[in-house]
């Protein structure tokens, strides 16, 4: 426990000794065991409290502890069981199922183009409204769309073009709709265009600061082509290369939800 080195040196000796005695997934075990090593370690060594000189390879272990808040929350460590139970729970709900059908039938066979700004003004208008994106002049958003000439980028995956969508100009303001972005491109490609919002990014650091499965920091999150790669990070650490993109979105969305809800009197987000 008062190993300098013990994020790794406890995590090879569990790894040993889950490997020896269990017939699961050690290095999805692991992290169970090791959050509350982490919970210990920080009760010798500080009572609680994580001083400033605290060494960076300490921060690790004590991130997620620094605020009270967070140290309450006890989400259920990710597995495909896990996985299982929230996609079955996905399947479910109607009002999802409905809203995600009428997206499909308008984005793949009413107006599967991007080129006629009325069909991109139809889908970003439906759109801003299904998950109260509060984008409140939609017009500029789909003329620059539009402009963009999207349609090939779009059928190869390329995940630079939800910067190029993101930022628009109304007025002489430059707006930054980067959720509403990364929704666009799924629902034209969902396989290869995950949806970024603020459920997922409240998962991805929890589990970041709790298991270290990856060292992005915050801002990350929001330089798209950085998300989808700790997404993928998140999948391949907990043993869940099973699923596509679509379903570990749709996991990890419900997940945010249930663990990390918005009580601020605010209305709440809607998933598709």
């Amino acid at each position: 426990m008062t190993n300098n080195d013990f994020e790794n040196s406890a995590k090879d000796k569990l790894i040993k000794a889950l490997s020896d005695n269990s017939t699961g997934n050690a290095k999805s075990l692991v992290n169970s065991y090791l959050s509350h090593l982490r919970r210990f370690r920080l009760f010798l060594a500080s009572d609680g409290i994580v001083e400033p000189s605290a060494p960076t390879q300490e921060k690790y272990a004590y991130r997620a502890y620094t605020r009270k808040k967070k140290m309450d929350i006890d989400v259920p460590n990710p597995s495909v069981d896990q996985v299982e139970i929230y996609l079955t729970k996905w399947d479910g709900l109607e009002n999802y199922h409905l809203q995600e059908d009428a997206l499909n039938k308008l984005f793949f066979e009413l107006c599967p183009k991007n080129t006629d700004v009325i069909d991109v003004l139809l889908k970003a208008s439906t759109l801003n409204d299904f998950y109260s994106t509060n984008i409140f002049s939609i017009y500029p958003v789909a003329k620059h769309i539009c402009g963009l000439d999207i349609d090939v980028r779009l059928m190869a995956g390329d995940v630079t073009l939800v910067r190029d969508i993101q930022y628009v100009t109304i007025g002489d303001t430059e707006k930054n709709f980067y959720s509403f972005a990364s929704k666009y491109c799924s629902h034209h490609n969902p396989l290869d265009y995950p949806i970024y919002d603020s459920y997922v990014d409240e998962v991805l650091r929890y589990f970041r600061n709790r298991d270290n499965f990856s060292d992005f920091q915050d801002g990350d999150l929001k330089d798209y082509v950085k998300f989808k790669g700790i997404l993928i990070d998140f999948r391949a650490f907990y043993g869940l290369d099973k699923y596509n993109l679509k379903q570990i979105d749709q996991y990890v969305w419900q997940l945010g939800k249930d663990y990390f809800p918005k009580n601020y009197g605010k209305k709440k987000q809607t998933k598709i």
